[in-house]
Order: structure tokens, then sequence, then C-alpha cells
């Protein structure tokens, strides 16, 4: 579950990762407010601000602006909310912006030179435990430091045994270049930023940048939080911070009715049990010459109710051309799926234009091709995967 950058700082400073403050808001009115009472709570002048969706590179597409007076707050803000957002990424039609983050001016003069660095926290997967990845290139975009400056990029594994270390914490402050009070604070941060990511059960903590300001301190500027979907029931309050308006609708609906699901460009649908059943077959869709439209896991229970809803889900999109179902039948009996299927066919009559290939292995599979074939609806039956991939390439020729 991904966060807004408000909601992130908000579960970074709850563990004692400084942030840049700030107060969020969905009109220019409270947009005024917000920086007046920000100014008050802070002493700053002028304000950032910053446009709330799930996207990064909100800069380059002209969501985060400076504001240096009220006025300009205003019109920033009544230009930002509302407007459809276009980043490097999210789609050319980008995503419209409901709220903004009225954020404080950390970039304040002084002793030393501000810095930016960039730090995040993630599962290396190959090796099955967290790390800190860091660079004293912050800022910008990381995949472009890994391409051009691959030595820039610092990584340092944590034993879950023991969690972060002091000594650890003092190695990334080392190889920033920092020193003096700057060093203690930023071992200070790396250590609250860790425990925050651990304690909240995150699957990924991205701060970039990290600001060391003109008085050595060290704080986040921006959040990208991305939650453990499978945690959330650890953390009720986190599972109320969805923000349904930024996610896909079908995405929505699919989760709402127990699949899971996520949309994909190609243009055949996908109906499995089984995540690596659903990969495999989206494989196999490749292997024909189509694309795959979806993954969408029906999970072990493929009654015909549940059969119907992602029928339903997968022909709202119009790319679709086909249709392959491929269920593994062993907990569930395939000739129980097999009724499900012209059950649910029936149910929706007109609204399926589009053949249908049905693969049903493992229990009562051959009783399952008999209930499809003798069905005397347009929808082709197959027992092993390469007849499955044979009928899918027929129908897509």
């Amino acid at each position: 579950m991904n966060l807004h950058e408000y909601q992130g700082k908000e579960i970074l400073n709850s563990f004692g990762v400084n942030i840049q403050r700030g107060i969020v808001a969905t009109t220019p009115e409270e947009a005024v407010e917000a920086a007046k009472k920000l100014t008050e709570e802070t002493g700053t002048g002028w304000h950032v601000i910053k446009a709330q969706v799930h996207a990064g590179g909100r800069g380059k597409g002209g969501g985060v602006k400076l504001a240096k007076n009220l006025k300009e707050v205003e019109k920033i803000a009544g230009e930002i909310i509302g407007m459809n957002l276009v980043t490097p990424q999210t789609s050319k039609d980008g995503k419209k912006v409901h709220q903004v983050l009225i954020a404080e001016d950390v970039y304040y003069p002084g002793d030393n030179e501000p810095e930016e660095y960039y730090m995040s926290v993630l599962l290396n997967r190959a090796t099955g435990r967290n790390m800190i990845m860091y660079s004293p290139d912050g800022g910008v975009d990381i995949e472009t430091v890994a391409e051009k400056t691959p030595e820039r990029i610092f990584t340092e594994e944590i034993n879950p045994a023991t969690g972060i270390l002091p000594f650890q914490a003092r190695k990334v402050a080392f190889n920033l270049g920092l020193s003096g009070k700057a060093f203690k604070e930023m071992t200070k941060f790396v250590t609250a930023l860790y425990q925050a990511y651990d304690g909240s059960d995150s699957s990924l903590f991205e701060i970039n940048p990290v600001l060391k300001t003109s008085d050595d301190n060290i704080l986040a500027v921006d959040a990208k939080v991305t939650i453990d979907d499978s945690a959330l029931f650890r953390h009720k309050d986190y599972a109320e911070l969805r923000d349904k308006r930024e996610e896909d609708p079908t995405e929505v609906r699919a989760k709402e009715v127990g699949l899971s699901f996520v949309n994909l460009d190609g243009n055949v649908g996908c109906m499995v049990n089984g995540a690596g059943l659903a990969m495999a077959t989206m494989d196999l869709i490749k292997f024909a010459g189509g694309e795959p439209a979806n993954f969408l896991d029906v999970g072990g229970t493929a009654d015909a109710k549940r059969v119907e809803e992602a029928f339903r889900i997968i022909l709202e999109d119009e790319k679709v051309e086909a249709i392959l179902i491929n269920i593994f039948g062993g907990i569930v009996r395939c000739d129980r799926v097999a009724n499900g299927v012209v059950e649910a066919y029936k149910n929706l009559g007109d609204q399926i234009k589009v053949p249908i290939i049905v693969r049903l292995q493992g229990t009562n599979a051959e009783e399952a091709k008999e209930i499809i074939d003798n069905s005397g609806l347009n929808v082709e039956s197959a027992v092993i995967f390469q007849e499955a991939a044979d009928k899918v390439q027929k129908v897509l020729a």
C-alpha cells in the first residue's frame, strides 16, 4: 500500500526521524491558513507547495513550487490542486491532484551550504535481508546515478537478529563524507529511519533527498513509503491511510471481492488459481504470440460467484481479445470449476464477446473437459499446457 508524502512523514516522525514539517490542504484557502500556522510554529518565511500523488518526479511535472509570500501560496496551490500532474512515473494522462502539502523552507542560509543525499531501506531479495541503500548524490534520479556513477551508490545489509548496529549507522555517515555535528545527526537519522521501516512493516522507504541543512541538521525532505499489505492486520491505523483515488479502480474493486488482480497492457485476459501458475500462464501467452492483459489469481476456491466476478473485471478491459482460464484442481475439483465457468458464462450472456479457452488439470480434469465441451457455449477446453497455448495462438491469428 503506497502512502502520500505527508502520511509517510507522519510515520517517520512517530519513530523519531527528523522531517521537513508541513500541513496538508485541499483548497487554496486552506493552503493559506496552513502557511500561516506553519510560520507560527516554525518561523519559516517561504513555503514549498507540493502536490500529493502516488508518483515520483513531481517537480519535473510542475507539482512542487516555492512560494515567497501568502499571495503566491494561494495562487500556486490553486494552480496545482485539480491539475492532472504528468510525471515520468505516470501515464500520459497523469494523476489528478486532490491535495497539496504546505511545507517549511529548509534551505535557509547559514554557516554551511546545504547538501542533499539519497537514502532508501528495502529488502535485498538475493540475501533475504533488509538493506540501506544510499548515495551522496541526492535530489536526482537514483537510476541515473546507478547508470553513470555506480561507485557512488553504497549499501549496508542489516542482520534481522540484531537490527541496525551503531557501527553501521556510523559507516553510512562516514561514506557520505560527514563530520562533527552532521556526522552525529546522520547516525541518529539512519538508526531511527531503519527502526521506522522495521517497526511499520514497510516494504520500501525512499528518502530523496535527505538534507543536511546549513546548520548541520539532518532531515527527510521527501518520503516515499510503501507498507506491506500482508502486515496491515497489525496496523489498523495505517490501513485507514489508503487513498483509493490514487489506485486503479479495477484493482480496487478486485481487492474488495477477494481477487488478486493487476492490470496490464496486453490483449489476453488471464484467470488462474495460484500466483506461480498465474505467472507461468502469462509466459504461456507470450510464447503463443499474445500479451497478458492482467494478472488475476482467483485463489483456491474458484466457485461460480468468484469466476463470474473475475469475468466481469477482465471484460471491462476493451483491449482483451481472448480469455485464458487456467485452473489446477488440487484442493478444488476441476468439474466444480467447469460448472462454475458454465454458470458464470450463462449469467453474463451477451457481455462475453471474446473467445474463451479453459484449461483444467488435476482432480476430475476429464469430467471437467466433458462439461465444457457439452455446454454448447463458445468455450474451448484444454487439458495440457501446450494445447491451451495452441488454442490461444489460433484465436489471436
